[in-house]
């Protein structure tokens, strides 16, 4: 199903978690506001800083929540004491999630090594996680992105949908250049995707 309406609303404001490096190597991030959090990231999904890991709700309203500087890894299965619910009550400073810094550059090394399967394309913003990807905010509406538009960083490229919640997918990161012009679609709308699978092709403006 596209999403609707309710899923691409205009957000209150960007919350930022809260970053703390643990002893052992890992990111914990923490929640900067008390509410109900929804559309956590799945177990396993690579995230970086300003990637979106959800929303907060209070009394109606929602606030994208992202990933703060310097936040970046492979998401740790939850605590069995916070299985993943639609929507979680989390009160300030409550742990949200715990990042692997170590396992994301083992991920991001088996992604350049399949990287042939899309090098015809140059540079790429790829799947930050696996789901259902959407280019357009629903099916009367025009896509995020065509071929030969511009693209800058933080620009919303299209929709994941993962346990039928839906969360936004912002360009930038890496080496990706911004601004960019869009050379490719490499995802068809209503497509399954998994993470690291390249999504749209770009290159540099002249």
């Amino acid at each position: 199903m596209h999403p609707s309406s309710p899923q691409t609303q205009k957000y209150a404001q960007v919350l930022r978690a809260r970053a703390v490096a643990r002893s052992d190597g890992t990111i914990a991030l923490h929640a900067p506001a008390v509410g109900l959090w929804r559309g956590q990231p799945a177990a396993g999904a690579l995230l970086r800083e300003g990637a979106v890991i959800g929303q907060i709700e209070q009394l109606g309203a929602l606030y994208e929540l992202v990933c703060p500087a310097g936040a970046h890894g492979i998401v740790a299965p939850p605590d069995p004491a916070h299985e993943p619910l639609s929507r979680r009550p989390v009160a300030y400073d409550d742990l949200l999630l715990i990042l692997a810094p170590q396992a994301a550059a083992a991920v991001a090394a088996a992604i350049a090594a399949a990287a042939p399967a899309a090098a015809g394309h140059g540079l790429s913003q790829r799947a930050p996680s696996s789901g259902r990807f959407y280019g357009r905010p629903s099916p009367e509406r025009p896509p995020f992105l065509r071929v030969g538009d511009q693209v800058h960083e933080g620009q919303v490229i299209g929709l994941l949908e993962v346990m039928k919640t839906f969360t936004r997918i912002h360009y930038g990161g890496g080496e990706l250049p911004t601004p960019a012009r869009v050379t490719a679609l490499l995802v068809q709308d209503d497509a399954d995707v998994a993470a690291g699978d390249p999504l749209i092709a770009v290159e540099p403006l002249s």
